[in-house]
């Protein structure tokens, strides 16, 4: 068996902490569900009809994930850099099309995030058509706490906020997700195979705004613990 060789060195495995465990989590795919919340649907300008209107999702790099206590540069190309706090949902078993009744045995555990946002290169996309990589997909768009591990648990309700320099800004939660997490496993489940590893991110709450170099956030998720980020200057 000969041994692959590469042209320059692959980047490292991407990982999130577990809590109480030296092991780490290998992160594959993480997957955003868009507009999840009704007040924050109103607040970007749309409104939700979940009888006609199905979930719909967008892609962050792994790459692009960076954990809680981060120092996160002010992103280029931006003048309105945005937070989003999010409860995330970390898959530890392979499945597709799954049933909605089945969606427990896919969860491993729970993490607090953030989704960090280019606001203004995301609305330009979005009023053109185009998709919104550029707005959602940078580096250190992804925020994520250690993951808490719980088996097979749904979380159907829990207070979900965050603070911007001490201030509340967000407060949701749980049971104000349109699609829970039982739905957004399923509907997921059709689109792509889920792997453990897989990230996510559920949605936010409306209250979300823009950010400035020496900022601080911090974000609580209850049940699973707390999310911090300082923002830097930009590099």
């Amino acid at each position: 068996m000969t041994q692959d060789t590469y042209l320059f060195p692959p980047p490292p495995v991407a990982s999130a902490a577990i809590a109480g465990d030296g092991r780490r989590f290998p992160v594959n795919r993480i997957f955003c569900v868009g507009r999840n919340y009704l007040a924050h649907a109103i607040e970007m300008g749309f409104t939700v009809d979940k009888a006609v209107d199905p979930a719909f999702y967008f892609v962050k790099s792994n790459a692009h994930l960076i954990p809680s206590g981060s120092s996160l540069p002010y992103a280029p190309r931006t003048s309105n850099l945005h937070y989003e706090m999010e409860l995330v949902v970390a898959i530890g078993k392979a499945g597709r099309n799954i049933d909605e009744a089945d969606a427990h045995q896919h969860i491993y555990g729970y993490a607090c995030g953030f989704d960090m946002t280019r606001r203004d290169l995301q609305y330009q996309s979005r009023d053109k058509g185009r998709p919104w990589d550029t707005g959602k997909n940078f580096e250190g768009a992804a925020v994520l706490s250690p993951i808490v591990p719980m088996p097979e648990q749904v979380l159907e309700q829990g207070a979900i906020t965050l603070q911007l320099n001490g201030e509340q800004r967000q407060a949701g939660n749980l049971n104000q997700l349109i699609w829970n997490i039982r739905e957004v496993i399923a509907d997921l489940s059709r689109y792509y195979t889920l792997q453990p590893g897989d990230l996510i991110y559920t949605g936010t709450p409306e209250g979300v705004g823009p950010v400035q170099p020496g900022d601080q956030l911090h974000g609580e998720v209850e049940g699973v613990g707390s999310i911090d980020l300082t923002i830097a200057p930009a590099a």
